[in-house]
C-alpha cells in the first residue's frame, strides 16, 4: 500500500525550472491523500531516500541526470520503487541518435540526419555546408543529442547555418537533421493504452522550449486532432511501437510532424511535463481521466527492475 511519497524535481539541468514546476504540480495533488516530500536530486540523495523511506519515488525530472538513466540506476541500486522508464530504456530514448537508429532499423519514417563532432571538426568551415547540401539540404535542424524540451534547438537556412553552428560548440556532438514542415501532432500513451493525440500550433517559428512553456506565446493546442479515422490510429500506433521498442514503462509523449500525408517519429519522451501548459494531463483529460487518476496511474505503475 503507497503511503509515503518522494517527489524528485529541479535536478541540474537546463530544464530544471520545469521539473520543479512538475514537482510542485503533481505534489498539490498527491498531498490531499499521501504524506510526500519534494526532493532535490544532489549529493545526498541515497541519505534522503533512506531517511524519509518511501514506498514510491515518483520522477518529476527533466533532461540531463533525470530522464537519461542515471538517477534511475541510482533508484534500482537502493531496490526502491519508482515512476516512469527505467535505466536502459531511459538512457536509449535520451539518446536521439540511437532512439533514431532503432527507429529506422524498424521502419519507423524519422528525418535523416548527421551526427556532427565537434572535437573531430574543430576549424568550423564550408566543408560541411557542402556536406548538408548534398546529403539533407537545407533548412535543416541542429539539436543536441540528448537534451529536452527543445533546449538548443535551431532551425537554420544556408546563411544562419555556421552561425548557429558555433553556438553548439560547447556540446561535443550534435545532430544536424533534415527539417520536415507541416503539422506538429504528439501522442501519450499510458502503459500499453494509446491516450490520445493532441496537435500544436505555435505562433513562434516552431514547438520550441518558449512555445511549450510560457503562455504568452500563445500555442494553440488543438484536441481533437483533424484527423482522418485511419491516420489517427497509424499514428498512435507509430507512438506505441516506439514506446515499446525502446522498451519504455510507464507514461511517454511522442513528437512527430505531419507531412504530405506521413507522419515523421522525432522522439520518445520518457518524462513528460506536468504543468498547467503539459500535454499528457490535457490528453488524459480529454479522454476522460482526471490529472489526480493520471498520477496515480503513474505511482501504481511504479516498480524497481523497470
Amino acid at each position: 500500500m503507497i503511503k509515503k511519497i518522494l517527489i524528485l524535481g529541479g535536478g541540474i539541468s537546463k530544464e530544471r525550472l520545469i521539473s520543479l514546476q512538475t514537482a510542485k504540480a503533481v505534489n498539490k495533488e498527491l498531498k490531499k491523500k499521501y504524506k510526500t516530500l519534494i526532493c532535490e536530486p544532489d549529493g545526498d540523495l541515497i541519505k534522503k531516500i533512506k531517511k524519509f523511506k518511501p514506498d514510491v519515488v515518483f520522477n518529476a525530472l527533466h533532461g540531463q541526470f533525470g530522464e537519461d538513466g542515471y538517477v534511475q540506476a541510482i533508484l534500482e541500486s537502493q531496490r526502491v520503487k519508482y515512476t516512469h522508464s527505467g535505466v536502459k530504456a531511459s538512457y536509449i530514448a535520451m539518446d536521439k541518435e540511437i532512439s533514431k537508429k532503432i527507429y529506422l532499423k524498424n521502419k519507423i519514417l524519422t528525418p535523416k540526419y548527421i551526427k556532427y563532432n565537434f572535437e573531430k571538426n574543430n576549424k568550423i568551415n564550408n566543408k560541411i555546408i557542402f556536406k548538408v547540401q548534398k546529403k539533407l539540404k537545407f533548412p535543416v535542424v541542429i539539436k543536441p543529442i540528448n537534451e529536452g524540451s527543445s533546449v538548443n534547438v535551431y532551425i537554420c537556412n544556408r546563411k544562419n547555418f555556421i552561425k548557429n553552428l558555433k553556438k553548439m560548440f560547447f556540446y561535443r556532438e550534435i545532430l544536424i537533421e533534415e527539417f520536415i514542415p507541416g503539422r506538429e501532432i504528439q501522442v501519450a500513451i499510458l502503459g500499453k493504452k494509446k491516450l490520445g493525440a493532441i496537435e500544436l500550433i505555435p505562433k513562434r517559428k516552431f514547438y520550441d522550449y518558449e512555445a511549450k512553456y510560457n503562455v504568452k506565446a500563445k500555442t494553440k493546442h488543438v484536441i481533437p486532432v483533424d484527423l482522418s479515422k485511419k491516420n489517427l490510429n497509424k499514428i498512435m500506433n507509430i507512438a506505441l511501437k516506439g514506446h515499446n521498442l525502446i522498451g519504455c514503462k510507464g507514461v511517454t509523449r511522442s513528437d512527430f510532424k505531419f507531412y504530405k500525408n506521413k507522419f515523421y517519429l522525432l522522439e520518445t519522451n520518457t518524462q513528460p511535463g506536468m504543468t498547467n501548459l503539459s500535454l499528457v494531463p490535457e490528453i488524459a483529460s480529454y479522454s476522460g481521466m482526471k490529472f489526480i487518476d493520471l498520477i496515480e496511474w503513474i505511482l501504481k505503475d511504479a516498480s524497481t527492475n523497470r
